[in-house]
């Protein structure tokens, strides 16, 4: 059977499943990661390559050249994360301090150095709401752009990751991530 014939194949047992209300089955079948990867697979189509020039201008090239309009703070934040695919804890930004005030000050060169400092600090801090603030902002202008499952791969997004550690010890990592695909992103910067 060619693997063309195997997809028909699928798709007529999938059909009649649907047909059947037995969507949980189909879902047991495919699996859970199975059906992320074919959701980022059903995703590339639509999803754009994020290009970051060289005066941080993000554009989405192929949304028709769409500048994300963000300010320095939201650039910097973004930068962070899309620098990080494994995922940060909010908990544990203090710990890329100065990985995030370099990418503030390289996005708000004439800005007050001193402004810009305090402005990563209160990101930093695990008490203080700022992060939320500015990632919630960022995910405004994604989804003002494009569709919420779209946008839900450009976002800054959670992300939980169980640990076990012996048999009774179980920690959860909350990350918080961008999911879109690497290769879709172009720099022409460096910092």
């Amino acid at each position: 059977m060619t693997p063309e014939e195997m997809a028909a194949e699928i798709k007529r047992l999938a059909s009649q499943l649907n047909t059947m209300g037995r969507n949980d089955l189909l879902f047991k079948s495919i699996g859970a990661s199975m059906l992320e990867e074919l959701k980022l697979e059903a995703a590339k189509t639509r999803l754009s390559r994020l290009v970051i020039t060289e005066n941080y201008r993000f554009i989405l090239a192929d949304y028709q050249n769409k500048e994300i309009e963000l300010q320095p703070v939201h650039k910097a934040v973004y930068l962070l994360f899309l620098s990080h695919p494994e995922g940060i804890e909010f908990k544990h930004l203090v710990d890329y301090r100065e990985e995030l005030l370099r990418y503030y000050l390289a996005t708000a060169r004439n800005m007050d150095k001193h402004k810009i400092e305090e402005s990563v600090d209160h990101l930093v801090n695990p008490l203080d709401n700022a992060i939320n603030e500015k990632c919630s902002r960022i995910k405004k202008v994604f989804q003002d752009i494009m569709d919420e499952y779209t946008a839900s791969y450009y976002i800054i997004s959670g992300h939980t990751k169980k640990h076990v550690v012996g048999s009774s010890r179980i920690w959860y990592e909350r990350l918080k991530v961008i999911t879109l695909p690497r290769e879709l992103v172009v720099k022409t910067i460096f910092i």
